[in-house]
């Protein structure tokens, strides 16, 4: 298992195989319309969240556009507090400094808070290559890794799994890691969850090593912020003697009253709670409070790449909330291992891209795993526009251009695949560019209306294979327009 899916085939291939598993798509389409349909009722008590909304994009660009002294601020704080900042340019100098850290304890295990950013950079692949055993405690992470499965979703990882699954894998897999399941274990939620608790409180009564990630840093007085609904996360963050948390620098808030507006809109656009059951904070390190050594791990792995891109850069304000995957009808058909990274759903479509580049077939195909309906910009609690910045990284997939990779300008060659689709926007490009031109385009396709195929040849074909091929018209709407006056004949 690979946190960044390396080798996956490109989307569409991915999704034909998922949309293609019956079993998948009813377990997506019970969990999406029922968790979308308690985040509209959240959302619907709250009589300021366009306002909370627009305040959190706000907060999210102007933190961007200032990054540099904010992270400055963030590591004067935490080093103040007592911790220790390291700064990991990618996922391999992340995976080195957390390796290091671990084996400086001369612990050979850690238990872990659920985290996008450690499962983005492969860490609990990378420590079991160094003799260190990483043991998830959120329950979703739990089900997938003791079934050996990938996460599919950002907020719940299992969703593709349903409770009888659930208690199939628990049965087989938990005596391989610890504490085996109860005889007799059925599928009840009630009997999963705590055959969960006794396989996991061993492991956090033992653990000397806690490894997290974190909702929110906030620069000011150097805390760090994690939000969950069960209490595992909790237990890592304050049971272990060390604590070691990576982050991903665009998590950072200026202050305590930008966090506020983030901790009213992320539960209820995630869970579609008022406010989280467990709210964890902690600044540096305390005499006998919590873990005594404390390290932050910030992490670039395409961030500041991502800053440089003033359309693509609003993906950065992402708060992993999930609402958009709840919503897009493109994840509920196909579920998220189809998009090859541990960010799944539309965020994802964009995201990857420009973390990872564009150069895999799987990233390249990435932009165009979307209808633009927009339902996702409709949802998104700091209002990322994801449709405008898939359209510009389908533009860069086509084109090529200018883009910054590891902190260098490159120019990127276009994609192969795409030449009849340049060829067709160069043409379109003529065309609309000549009136005359387009004029006699149109009245020579409305005459020969009756003449059209309706699938379209060649390349065009794939296209018409799951569409109709829109009718033409009797006649241009320029003629119609001049002939009518305007829709005036009729007495219209």
């Amino acid at each position: 298992m690979s946190g960044t899916f390396v080798g996956m085939p490109a989307f569409p291939e991915a999704a034909r195989a998922a949309v293609a598993d019956a079993r998948l798509r009813g377990n997506l389409r019970h969990a999406t319309h029922t968790i979308r349909a308690k985040r509209a009722r959240a959302v619907a008590e709250v009589s300021d969240w366009a306002e909370l909304r627009e305040a959190g994009k706000r907060i999210k660009d102007h933190t961007l556009r200032h990054l540099d002294r904010y992270l400055v601020q963030l590591e004067e704080k935490v080093t103040a507090a007592g911790g220790t900042v390291h700064w990991a340019a990618d996922a391999e100098d992340a995976n080195r400094i957390v390796v290091e850290l671990v084996r400086a304890t001369g612990e050979s295990e850690v238990v872990k808070v659920k985290s996008m950013a450690t499962q983005e950079i492969g860490l609990n692949e990378a420590l079991e290559a160094a003799g260190i055993r990483a043991y998830e405690t959120d329950l979703a992470e739990l089900i997938v890794q003791l079934g050996d499965d990938r996460p599919s979703h950002i907020l719940v990882p299992a969703i593709h799994r349903n409770r009888g699954e659930i208690r199939d894998v628990f049965r087989e897999r938990m005596s391989d890691w610890g504490r085996p399941a109860p005889e007799g274990l059925t599928d009840s939620p009630a009997e999963l969850a705590e055959a969960a608790r006794l396989h996991l409180r061993e492991k956090f009564l033992r653990a000397k090593v806690g490894v997290s990630g974190a909702n929110f840093m906030v620069a000011e007085t150097g805390t760090l912020v994690v939000v969950e609904s069960e209490g595992n996360g909790r237990m890592c963050l304050t049971l272990p003697e060390t604590l070691i948390s990576v982050v991903g620098i665009e998590k950072t808030v200026p202050t305590w009253r930008d966090l506020e507006v983030f901790l009213q809109t992320l539960p209820r656009s995630s869970t579609a709670e008022r406010m989280n059951p467990y709210t964890s904070t902690w600044t540096g390190t305390t005499d006998g409070d919590g873990p005594t050594a404390f390290h932050l791990v910030l992490l670039d792995n395409g961030r500041t790449d991502t800053l440089a891109d003033e359309v693509g850069r609003q993906a950065l304000r992402c708060i992993r909330c999930s609402a958009c995957l709840n919503v897009c009808p493109v994840y509920e058909r196909a579920g998220g291992h189809a998009y090859g990274s541990v960010y799944p759903g539309p965020i994802g479509a964009i995201l990857s891209p420009q973390l990872r580049g564009t150069a895999s077939e799987i990233d390249a195909s990435l932009p165009y795993a979307s209808s633009l309906c927009g339902a996702c910009y409709e949802v998104c609690p700091v209002a990322i526009d994801i449709p405008e910045v898939l359209v510009h990284l389908r533009e860069r997939v086509v084109e090529g251009g200018p883009v910054v990779r590891e902190g260098n300008k490159v120019v990127l060659k276009p994609a192969k695949g795409h030449a009849a689709e340049r060829a067709a926007m160069r043409a379109a490009r003529w065309a609309f560019s000549r009136p005359g031109a387009l004029r006699t385009g149109q009245r020579l396709a409305s005459r020969t209306r009756r003449l059209h195929p309706r699938t379209l040849p060649g390349p065009g074909k794939a296209w018409t294979a799951t569409r109709a091929l829109p009718a033409v018209p009797p006649e241009p709407f320029r003629d119609w327009w001049r002939r009518t006056g305007g829709g005036k004949e009729g007495g219209k």
